[in-house]
């Protein structure tokens, strides 16, 4: 099921035609963060202006951005957000930090100025019922969703740590700045957990992803101090079969763990890698630290256009709808 705004959003943001990969079809909820939705090489054309990342409270969203003057710095694996031509060329302060996501012209106040815990669900059906959006946080289990999520709100308790991993087994809705939520999903992979007690990620997690109307998209964490996981492909892959927008989030991108892998810089190559052979364009990404910062303020930022062209559609399709009824 779609969102409301979703079949304007993808008519606005449809990439060109490109063959089937060999494996997987690819996901078409590009409107938001899906890999389909990344830009190829870029060249002249309109894009926003430097000043727009320079501080958490980004740009105006209706005012159109100004173009470039030519012979910008160009990254030819950028993600373009909506609102930024595909053809647009790139300077270097325009791209977010650790990452290869453009700040666009939906860029707003990222600030999380308040955060909430609203409830844990045990279904899909009994999460919150209104209309706000929300992104979900996927991972592996131990890929440290929990400190991500206190990272970003800023509260060290907000989401449970645990160093036994499969921890959370529910739905937990996180309310920031009493507009938008944040969900801790169940980890995946864990095989380590009594039968009893693993979730049944397939009818359960994936019933929500399905089902859930107010979604987004999604931040699949990945672990940066390892070797990419066959897992963590598979999932990113259902995803995308199944039209869900999705960001990878790299983490722990400030360590490496010994007899395991190289450096996470050296993880997260060979992951790109891995991952350039099912999607025709490179997906969004950005690293990421729980310990360090690294990457919390630009995550919150990308969400932020994210978010804000969501709620733009959402209006739109809601004017619209209104006056088809008056005419």
């Amino acid at each position: 099921m779609l969102l409301r705004p979703r079949l304007s959003l993808l008519r606005a943001v449809a990439p060109r035609p490109v063959p089937p990969p060999p494996r997987a079809s690819l996901p078409v909820r590009r409107t938001l963060s899906s890999p389909a939705g990344a830009a190829r090489t870029a060249s002249a054309g309109d894009a926003p202006p430097p000043a727009q990342r320079t501080g958490p409270k980004g740009g105006r969203k209706s005012a159109p951005p100004p173009p470039p003057p030519r012979g910008s710095s160009v990254n030819p694996a950028l993600f373009f957000p909506p609102g930024v031509d595909r053809d647009a060329a790139v300077a270097a302060e325009m791209v977010i930090p650790a990452s290869n996501i453009v700040v666009g012209p939906y860029a707003g106040d990222s600030r999380v100025k308040e955060a909430e815990f609203v409830k844990s669900s045990a279904r899909a059906r009994d999460c919150p019922k209104d209309d706000r959006p929300e992104f979900a946080v996927l991972g592996r289990s131990n890929v440290g969703k929990s400190s991500l999520i206190n990272a970003l709100i800023r509260r060290k308790e907000a989401a449970l740590t645990s160093k036994k991993p499969g921890k959370t087994q529910t739905i937990n809705h996180f309310l920031v700045n009493k507009s938008w939520y944040l969900v801790d999903l169940p980890g995946y992979g864990f095989a380590a957990a009594s039968q009893s007690a693993r979730t049944d990620w397939s009818s359960f997690t994936k019933g929500y992803f399905l089902n859930r109307d107010t979604l987004v998209g999604v931040l699949l964490l990945v672990d940066a101090s390892i070797p990419p996981q066959k897992i963590d492909i598979d999932c990113a892959n259902w995803l995308g079969r199944n039209n869900i927008g999705l960001t990878y989030v790299f983490t722990k991108c400030d360590k490496s763990k010994k007899g395991k892998g190289g450096r996470p810089e050296e993880n997260i190559k060979e992951f790109q890698e891995t991952i350039s052979s099912l999607y025709p364009e490179p997906p969004p990404w950005i690293m990421t630290s729980s310990v360090t910062g690294l990457g919390r303020d630009g995550l919150l930022l990308h969400m932020s256009q994210l978010r804000n062209y969501w709620d733009n559609e959402a209006t739109m399709s809601s004017a619209a709808a209104g006056g088809a009824i008056w005419n």
